[in-house]
């Protein structure tokens, strides 16, 4: 993802919360969850610490890749053990400086039957730039992503283990988006307008299921790091303020305030706004922000030090246990 500013998201965000505080419990947004009474599945942090170490395993997941290509196998194949349904959409992407790459987005779909569906998203392309690398020699050389990318997905795939086992009253769709990360290197301006998120912007503007929709989506960016903070993210405040409250109040109740903090942090380009922009469905990003580091992300974002000693069981069982809770309180 871009950590790009987006004006009005942020000053938007700041204006609702502000009238939220000023009204009282009027407009305080609240969850019907009882979490201790909620029949829901419980989320495996061991598994999904193997699911991110597995994608790492593969090597550089760069687009066109041989890693790329086996990873997508992998990732194809163990949706279709435990989906419903896989839908693998195919696309053609030009990047920012013109070179042309094979991508592919990886649909798994639980209860396809059913019209009221959530959405979960995350990308599993690798960046080919350590360019935040405190070390200039190795702004051009590509990242493991371990956090920035397979703990996403790794999250995700264990979810998806665990929607085979007791299925949810709504219909669920995992995707994972490619070419997300292959945007123009720091200090280099791309005549390409939008140069991140290509995966996203192409099932956004054409699903793989026509007229396709969902009541809202969560996109899962950098969510294992150690300590990481996931604050109220500009852009998802912007489009889905009451899909963020919702979440946010799941994870206080559960006891996870500590990570799922008040803070608002900038608005960023990720894979959420091209679905809210093009899809027309409100989806939020649970985002690791970072006010200590230069980028406000992890600090190890988009460097050669993301990889798996960066990797935390706790924080992958913090995220996954939310987003089940927010699954199985809907009816």
């Amino acid at each position: 993802m871009k950590n790009k500013f987006i004006i009005i998201g942020i000053v938007l965000a700041v204006v609702m919360i502000s009238c939220n505080t000023s009204n009282g419990d009027k407009n305080k947004t609240s969850t019907d969850v009882n979490i201790a009474k909620m029949d829901k599945p419980v989320f495996n942090e061991d598994s999904a610490f193997y699911f991110v170490e597995k994608q790492v395993l593969f090597g550089i997941r760069v687009p066109g890749s041989k890693a790329h290509a086996e990873c997508a196998y992998w990732l194809e194949a163990k949706m279709k053990e435990y989906a419903d349904e896989v839908v693998i959409q195919n696309f053609k992407a030009t990047v920012y400086d013109g070179k042309v790459f094979d991508g592919k987005n990886i649909i798994g779909s639980f209860n396809p039957e059913s019209k009221s569906r959530i959405l979960l998203g995350a990308h599993w392309d690798t960046r080919p730039y350590a360019d935040h690398d405190i070390n200039p020699k190795n702004h051009n050389t590509p990242i493991d992503g371990a956090n920035d990318g397979a703990s996403g997905v790794g999250v995700l795939i264990e979810i998806a283990r665990q929607l085979s086992i007791k299925r949810p009253e709504l219909g669920i769709d995992i995707i994972f988006f490619d070419i997300e990360d292959y945007g123009e290197p720091q200090g280099v301006q791309s005549e390409l307008e939008d140069s991140w998120c290509l995966g996203s912007q192409h099932w956004s503007k054409t699903p793989h299921k026509a007229f396709y929709s969902a009541r809202y989506g969560i996109l899962l960016d950098m969510v294992g790091g150690m300590n990481a903070e996931f604050a109220r993210e500009g852009t998802s405040m912007y489009y889905a303020p009451d899909i963020v409250n919702k979440v946010w109040d799941i994870a206080n109740q559960l006891g996870y305030s500590n990570f799922f903090t008040p803070r608002l942090s900038p608005s960023i380009i990720d894979d959420h706004m091209y679905v809210n922009k093009y899809a027309r469905i409100p989806m939020i990003n649970i985002v690791e922000y970072n006010s200590h580091s230069n980028s406000y992300f992890n600090a190890r974002w988009h460097t050669l030090e993301d990889n798996m000693d960066g990797i935390d069981k706790r924080t992958l069982l913090v995220v996954g246990e939310v987003v089940l809770a927010t699954i199985y309180n809907e009816k």
